[in-house]
C-alpha cells in the first residue's frame, strides 16, 4: 500500500520497500528498466549520482527477475550465476583492480552467451572509469545505458520528505517547499542538510524550521562548514 504523502507526486510501488518517486528527472530511466526485452542484447547500464536510487530499482528489477545481485567488491570472488538475470552494482569501481575487471568480463560474456539479462549499475559513464581491460572497456561502451538525472522540484521535494520520515522526523510541507528553493540541486547536498537539521535540532532543542535552517546553509545552499 502506498503512503500517503505530503506532496500530490507520482508514486512507484518498490515490492515491499520504500516508494520509488517517479518524475520527469527519473521517468526516462524507470521506464527502460520496466522493458528489459527491448534492451540490445539483454543488457542495460543504470548510471547517476550517488543516492539516486541506482540501487532501489535495482532491487526492485532483481526482485520481478529473481535475479542475482553480486556488489563490484565481490567480483573476483563470485562464481558464473546460475540465475537467468544478473545485477552487478557499482560496477565501476572494479575499475583498475584486475581480479575484479577479470571477473566483470567473465560474467558479462556468461550472462549474454547465455541469452540472459544483465543490469550493471554505476556512477559514471564507462569511459570515465579508467578500465585496464580492453575487450571489456569495449564490452562496457556498447552497453545500452539509462540515465538519473538531477533531481527536479518534485523530486527533491520527495527525496526531503523521506530522508525525513526515515529519522521519523515530521516537518511542515510548506518548510519542504522553501528547502527545495534554497539548497543545492543535489543528492548528496539533501542528505547532508537533513542530517544537520536533525543534529543542530537535537543539540539545541529547537524546532526544525526555515530559521533553524538558514543557520546551517551557505550561499551555495549547502551545509557551512
Amino acid at each position: 500500500m502506498v503512503a500517503q504523502l505530503t506532496f500530490d507526486l507520482p508514486v512507484r510501488p518498490a515490492l515491499g520497500r520504500e516508494d520509488f518517486f517517479v518524475s520527469p528527472a527519473n521517468a526516462l530511466a524507470v521506464a527502460t528498466l520496466d522493458q528489459p526485452d527491448l534492451w540490445p542484447n539483454g543488457k542495460l547500464l543504470l548510471i547517476g549520482p550517488e543516492g539516486a536510487g541506482k540501487t532501489h530499482l535495482a532491487m526492485v528489477f532483481a526482485a520481478r527477475t529473481r535475479a542475482q545481485v553480486i556488489e563490484a567488491d565481490d567480483l573476483a570472488a563470485a562464481d558464473l550465476p546460475e540465475a537467468a538475470a544478473l545485477v552487478i552494482e557499482n560496477a565501476d569501481t572494479a575499475a583498475g583492480d584486475p581480479d575484479a575487471e577479470t571477473a566483470l568480463f567473465h560474467l558479462h560474456n556468461h550472462m549474454t552467451g547465455r541469452g540472459g539479462l544483465l543490469l550493471l549499475t554505476a556512477t559514471r559513464a564507462p569511459r570515465d572509469w579508467g578500465l585496464t581491460l580492453p575487450d571489456l572497456q569495449s564490452r562496457m561502451e556498447a552497453t545500452a545505458t539509462a540515465t538519473l538525472l538531477p533531481p527536479d522540484d518534485a523530486l527533491l521535494g520527495a527525496v526531503l520528505v523521506k530522508l525525513f520520515a526515515d529519522r521519523q522526523l515530521q516537518v511542515a510541507p510548506g518548510f519542504i517547499r522553501w528547502l527545495v528553493r534554497r539548497i543545492d540541486r543535489s543528492f548528496a547536498t539533501a542528505r547532508a542538510v537533513v542530517a544537520a537539521l536533525d543534529a543542530e535540532a537535537l543539540a539545541t532543542k529547537r524546532p526544525i524550521n526555515s530559521t533553524l535552517a538558514a543557520g546551517l546553509l551557505d550561499s551555495d545552499g549547502k551545509v557551512a562548514p
